[in-house]
């Protein structure tokens, strides 16, 4: 049904009009509605593509690549939505091949309401409502370690950071305190997870958007721990409440880690995740803001590089200040 939805002349024209350094003068109007370290997501302004969601992904450079990545793309969100249990939204794949710079993937989603997205819904929410909230983002990720506890070949990693859920049939000023409360996980363009020990994502990928002149750098010093920290429980849990920091909320912090700590002790004590704590959620977020901050400045420089001086394309969206 997605499919049929996507006009594919369409997303060429868009491409071919779009300047990556302004996205917004593209002849065809779109909104951007967020952004990634190697894409960006879309909403296209035209009638026929009214609720789609298209995350532009320029980083591939043979369709060998292109294959490998749209078939993990596919089993990745199998494995989520039909064996660990976690909703995805309804989503499929485009591929745009542009006359000069790297092949694109855009992964598209069913968009949802912004209302029901959760970095934007927890502006909103009381202290009890944003408990329940955790609560159900800590059960999602049960879900993922108690299927790679029992699984023997098959071990899925997952970035559960605020942004990446979604509650589902929510409502502007629906309570959610002490509510069941469901969730989509939306965040499935980076496909974590191995086989038989073996990560599925070519590791490569995530390189592409890194400064030229800084890859041997990211690839010594952070791609181990970045294509890592996401299979562990506790880990991600951190990194999860220290974005609260980037989101401006850092005063439900300490409810946070105190309802994790009790979720790890009572509902997922046969995991024997190590308590959290404050200073640790701290030091963890004063890295991760760092390292990001630089690595943003560096990658303006590689676009200067690329644009002045070598006079070719940057095809990658940078976004703009990012509080932090």
């Amino acid at each position: 049904m997605l499919k049929k939805q996507i006009d594919h002349d369409l997303l060429k024209r868009f491409e071919k009009g779009l300047d990556p350094r302004y996205p917004q003068k593209n002849t065809i109007p779109a909104k951007i509605l967020g952004y990634g370290e190697m894409s960006t997501i879309f909403e296209i302004d035209q009638e026929t593509q009214r609720g789609l969601a298209y995350k532009r992904m320029p980083i591939f450079h043979t369709q060998q690549e292109m294959d490998q990545y749209e078939q993990i793309y596919q089993e990745y969100n199998y494995l989520l939505n039909d064996e660990v249990g976690i909703h995805v939204p309804e989503f499929t794949s485009v591929r745009i091949a542009p006359e000069k710079g790297n092949l694109i993937i855009y992964n598209v989603q069913r968009k949802l309401p912004k209302e029901s997205i959760c970095n934007s819904l927890l502006h909103s929410l009381d202290q009890e409502s944003m408990k329940s909230l955790m609560l159900a983002v800590l059960r999602e990720f049960k879900k993922v370690w108690a299927f790679n506890k029992k699984s023997t070949g098959i071990e899925i990693g997952i970035d559960g950071q605020i942004s990446n859920w979604a509650v589902k049939d929510y409502t502007s000023g629906k309570n959610l305190a002490g509510q069941n409360i469901e969730l989509y996980y939306i965040d499935t363009s980076t496909p974590l997870y191995k086989k038989n020990g073996v990560e599925q994502l070519n590791p490569e990928l995530f390189l592409r958007s890194a400064p030229s002149f800084l890859v041997w750098l990211v690839k010594w010093l952070f791609l181990e721990d970045v294509m890592t920290r996401y299979y562990d429980f506790h880990l991600v849990v951190v990194d999860l409440i220290a974005n609260f920091y980037k989101e401006q909320r850092p005063g439900y912090i300490p409810l946070l880690i105190d309802t994790a700590n009790t979720f790890f002790s009572r509902e997922a004590k046969e995991f024997s995740v190590s308590p959290i704590t404050l200073k640790e959620v701290r030091a963890y977020y004063r890295e991760d803001a760092m390292i990001w901050r630089i690595y943003l400045a560096f990658r303006k420089v590689d676009r200067f590089i690329h644009n002045r001086i070598l006079h070719k394309p940057y095809v990658y969206i940078l976004p703009g200040k990012i509080k932090r």
